[in-house]
């Protein structure tokens, strides 16, 4: 097997893993709104933040590593339309999830907070809730639209051969 097959083989899985356990993660978090139960909500944040820790954070970590050793590799020039746009996309995304993961951590701790003294959620909770929901679209369809340039490597709709 081959350094560069290696490398390849480590960026699909890496992207997979960040595509994936997202998806999971919001789809988990995100039924968490339908139930009173904040025990359930609990343990539901709190392996979300783990996940995030365990299985995000090292994907997220891999994608660039991976991403500039396979250009190099591949000998891509750096600054190709379709390359630009993945890092302003990466970046974009990023300023999407670091607030989520924020986020999961206060709404994980307003729940232990709320089991512990044994008090209802606060206004605040909800509010944090949400945001976190809505800031997971734009994150989601950049990891969508960067798919689609790592296999088109053309930017549509670009002025840029």
């Amino acid at each position: 097997m081959t350094i560069y097959l290696i490398i390849k083989i480590l960026h699909i899985i890496s992207s997979t893993i960040l595509f994936g356990t997202g998806m999971g993660i919001a789809f988990f978090m995100y039924r968490t709104k339908f139930t009173t139960n904040l025990q359930e909500k609990y343990y539901a944040i709190r392996n979300t933040v783990l996940a995030d820790f365990i299985f995000t954070t090292p994907a997220v970590i891999v994608q660039p590593l991976t991403g500039i050793a396979l250009i190099w590799l591949l000998g891509y020039p750096w600054d190709a339309p379709w390359l630009l746009a993945t890092y302003v996309l990466y970046v974009f995304i990023g300023c999407f999830w670091l607030p989520v993961v924020w986020i999961q951590i206060k709404l994980r701790n307003i729940l232990a907070h709320c089991i512990q003294n044994q008090t209802d959620l606060p206004a605040n909770y909800y509010k944090l809730f949400n945001i976190w929901f809505l800031f997971g679209f734009p994150a989601f369809l950049g990891i969508i639209v960067i798919f689609y340039l790592m296999v088109a490597k053309i930017v549509p709709f670009s002025m840029w051969p």
